[in-house]
């Protein structure tokens, strides 16, 4: 498993670790899902991939969303084909939900979307504000409610699964048993250095044309609140679109958006003791990472461990 805040430079790493090792990526970023969204998700082009295999790479188009739980049966299933070809599995990304509901065994309500539902409790929100949708939430599932806070989308699923079960979310969700040895690694610099690694980045993708692909997807068809638009790089354009904004006021925050989400991965990285951490500014990081790589499988090639480690 490869992890790391945005921009950090993960795709270059994990290709050159599964080229060294024979593995094949199995994609952890909720952007790189969607078909269309290539500047702004800065998603990796045939050159930049190496000739290493990726998986859950433009598998949705724009106007579909994906739960969670969809998204780990995809992963989980990946991942056992690329074993299967006796290759070595590597997850790269930084949406923390994916990796963790992949890598921790997450038990999911198997509830699907249900449109009117949604509908309904959004109007609701609309007209008599979230706090009353939120106490609604907290009179059945009072941790859901908790831990869902100001978010409308959480509150809402939340209801949707209770609505479909009649049995509290929160009971339905925990950790199960891991489902296969995983060795992590976290890629890391100084903030400074990613802050100027951010602005360079998104001076890039506008140069490449960013606005000219979110100005074709609205062209298309594609509706301004689509699950694919809410992504970092899209949605800040589209008051620009509008007219609403410049240019330079949308490229303002998209930056600033960036870094925050840079410091919510970031806090999601300090909470998971697993981690090996690497410094991408130190020399020789790359070099350590695959001589960890290689120790953890001596370890699991080693006499019992490889009975015990399931995948």
């Amino acid at each position: 498993m490869v992890v790391g805040p945005t921009a950090v430079g993960k795709t270059a790493a994990a290709v050159a670790l599964a080229r060294r090792f024979g593995g094949e990526i199995v994609n952890a970023d909720s952007r790189l899902l969607y078909r269309g969204l290539d500047i702004g998700t800065a998603k990796p082009t045939v050159d930049e991939r190496g000739g290493v295999p990726h998986h859950l790479i433009d598998v949705l188009g724009p106007a579909e969303d994906l739960s969670l739980a969809n998204y780990q049966d995809l992963a989980l299933a990946a991942i056992r084909a690329v074993h299967a070809r006796d290759r070595l599995p590597f997850l790269v990304g930084g949406t923390p939900l994916y990796v963790n509901a992949t890598v921790e065994g997450w038990r999911i309500p198997r509830v699907p979307p249900n449109p009117a539902l949604r509908a309904d409790l959004e109007a609701e929100a609309a007209d008599h504000g979230l706090p009353a949708l939120a106490a609604r939430l907290s009179a059945v599932d009072p941790a859901a409610a908790a831990r869902s806070g100001t978010n409308l989308r959480r509150v809402i699923r939340a209801l949707e699964v209770y609505d479909a079960t009649g049995v509290p979310m929160s009971a339905q969700e925990g950790k199960g048993p891991a489902p296969f040895s995983a060795l992590e690694l976290a890629l890391t610099m100084p903030r400074e250095d990613l802050h100027r690694r951010i602005g360079a980045r998104t001076a890039e993708l506008v140069r490449r044309g960013l606005v000219d692909e979110v100005r074709a997807l609205l062209a298309g068809g594609l509706s301004p609140d689509a699950p694919s638009l809410g992504a970092i790089g899209y949605r800040q354009l589209l008051p620009h679109l509008r007219g609403d904004e410049s240019l330079a006021e949308a490229v303002a925050r998209i930056e600033t958006d960036t870094r925050r989400y840079v410091r919510h991965q970031e806090t999601w990285l300090r909470r998971n003791p697993r981690l090996h951490r690497l410094d991408v500014t130190q020399p020789g990081w790359l070099g350590r990472a695959a001589a960890t790589i290689a120790a953890f499988l001596a370890a699991r090639s080693a006499p019992g461990e490889a009975a015990r480690a399931d995948g």
